[in-house]
């Protein structure tokens, strides 16, 4: 068994030089509910952990420009207790809190859950369908793309070598908007999805201004289904286009047959979860 060493640095800078220096062997450490089962399971054997605990930025939830960043190490409980962030964005908080039990929640982090790229991760549809972009840092310094372009793979990110996750932008919200997150899951409780689905909608008038659909565990990388948010703008959100966005829904899914669920059954899943996500969103835009 390797040597593991172990770094805790105060600045980004820092965290960035010892992952670019490690050559692939650094593992980022913010939460460790991941990433310490995945080393006692045998599935990683990391030659650096980087505790980014102690870095600021990477810590708190702060407001800008009428949205918010969210630290990459922030907890789901931190989250969760905000003041202003679960009335803004209450179906990514519902999400994010999604994210394995009470004690969990203590540790885990959206960033952590981002980063471990699963196709069936609970937070993620909902970031798509919030529009949230991922701010990365490394060598050549930071950059930023939304979370939909994140994701090459089970597993994979399309972060490059050294870079980092320091947070999470959400984005200002309209008047008359709201969003929802809804997952199928085996269990009652802290299991993984068989599909999950994030709406985020402005009503005007009674009328659907803009819309955004995230999916989850429905392809090998979480959704944004573009064509499900066209088919809500416009209308009222009546039977005929929620039925013509579920439609959209199922035709964006590309799933697999697991002990969880088969492929027809995530794919008509997902067609009725946008349907109840959609549903929620606007009641919740109407106030």
């Amino acid at each position: 068994m390797q040597d593991i060493q172990y770094a805790a640095p105060k600045t980004i800078d820092e965290a960035v030089a010892l992952v670019a220096g490690a050559n692939g062997s650094g593992r980022i450490l913010a939460g460790g509910t991941d990433l310490l089962v995945q080393m006692r399971s045998g599935m990683l054997s990391p030659g650096l952990i980087v505790d980014v605990k102690k870095i600021g930025e990477l810590t708190r939830i702060s407001e800008e420009g009428g949205g918010f960043v969210i630290g990459a190490a922030v907890s789901g409980a931190q989250i969760g207790e905000h003041a202003r962030l679960p009335k803004a964005w209450p179906g990514v908080v519902e999400a994010i809190n999604l994210i394995g039990s009470k004690q969990i929640q203590g540790r885990a982090s959206a960033g952590g859950n981002l980063c471990n790229a699963s196709p069936a991760a609970d937070s993620v549809p909902a970031l798509i369908a919030a529009g949230a972009i991922v701010v990365v840092q490394g060598p050549k310094g930071r950059r930023e793309m939304p979370v939909e372009k994140f994701h090459a793979g089970p597993g994979r990110s399309n972060l490059t070598p050294g870079e980092i996750v320091v947070g999470l932008k959400l984005p200002p919200r309209a008047a008359g908007s709201a969003d929802a997150y809804l997952r199928l899951i085996p269990r009652t409780e802290m299991d993984i999805a068989v599909v999950g689905c994030g709406v985020s909608l402005t009503l005007q008038n009674g009328k659907c201004t803009a819309a955004r659909v995230g999916l989850g565990a429905v392809a090998p990388t979480p959704l944004l289904v573009e064509e499900a948010g066209k088919a809500l703008v416009g209308t009222t959100l009546d039977e005929a286009a929620l039925g013509k966005a579920a439609a959209a829904c199922r035709a964006a899914c590309k799933p697999i047959d697991d002990k969880r669920g088969t492929i027809a059954y995530r794919t008509k899943i997902a067609g009725v979860l946008l349907q109840r996500a959609a549903k929620i969103a606007a009641d919740r835009a109407k106030g």
